[in-house]
């Protein structure tokens, strides 16, 4: 059997909630073993309860040796890392006039720094079998402008830079490397964003909601299952020749 055809290792970062959760959800029903990589122990686990993931491990994705520790205990555990989502990532808001460069830093920490460290630990194990998929949930903040979260565009935007220039080098290899980037989704980090902007403008939820969907043709937030889709197939044998793009899941806004 041949590591394209299943079962596979696959470790997704962030997989506690939201698009990282939906994802271990699918990846597990597919029939791959699955590693839940969460902040916490407990949050791991509480995963791998109500999915079934077959490995858990926690760390702080912006350790970088936390990092480097949790994915090489999961090869231990496990067989060695064969796809690697790289989902967890955060935002924060700020209009670019009140934007302080201790934000941009915190973004590129968060989004951008743990999805070099992450790739750096798995990729001589895919590189040395000759297979590899790496899929980065970056957002169309990657592809485009949004006001109020300048830093997060730039985290995005550099993600996508790294992804394309990465599947440069490693196209000859048997290893992808692709972005996935999600519209306004209906997670905690929109509702959150939601909720700092109703303190900071004043203004109501239902209107904020509003813009936010107002750009997308379907008139609504996409959802986590639907990003977890293009996850599974970028991560299959049948997108082997796929690789440095940066794909929106946003109903036709770009």
């Amino acid at each position: 059997m041949t590591i394209e055809r299943r079962p596979r290792h696959i470790l997704v970062t962030g997989a506690s909630r939201g698009i990282g959760r939906a994802t271990a959800e699918r990846l597990v029903a597919s029939g791959d073993t699955v590693t839940v990589l969460a902040r916490s122990q407990d949050g791991a686990e509480q995963v791998r309860a109500e999915l079934g993931a077959a490995v858990v491990v926690a760390a702080d994705v912006t350790d970088a040796s936390a990092l480097e520790e949790a994915l090489g205990t999961a090869a231990k555990r496990s067989d060695p890392i064969h796809v690697l989502v790289n989902n967890a990532g955060g935002a924060e808001t700020a209009l670019v006039s009140r934007l302080d460069v201790d934000q941009l830093r915190r973004m590129m920490a968060l989004n951008v720094e743990p999805v070099l460290n992450a790739i750096r630990s798995v990729l001589p194990a895919m590189k040395e079998h000759g297979f590899g998929r790496i899929v980065t949930i970056a957002s169309t903040a990657g592809l485009k402008g949004y006001p109020y979260v300048g830093a997060y565009c730039a985290a995005k935007h550099a993600v996508v830079g790294l992804t394309r220039a990465l599947a440069q080098e490693l196209a000859p290899t048997g290893v992808t490397v692709n972005a996935v980037c999600p519209g306004y989704t209906d997670t905690d980090l929109v509702s959150g964003s939601l909720d700092r902007l109703e303190q900071k403008t004043g203004r109501a939820r239902a209107d904020l909601l509003a813009e936010f969907t107002g750009a997308n043709p379907l008139v609504r937030l996409i959802r986590p299952d639907e990003v977890a889709d293009c996850v599974r197939w970028l991560a299959g044998a049948g997108a082997s020749s796929i690789t440095g793009q940066a794909i929106a899941v946003v109903g036709g806004e770009l």
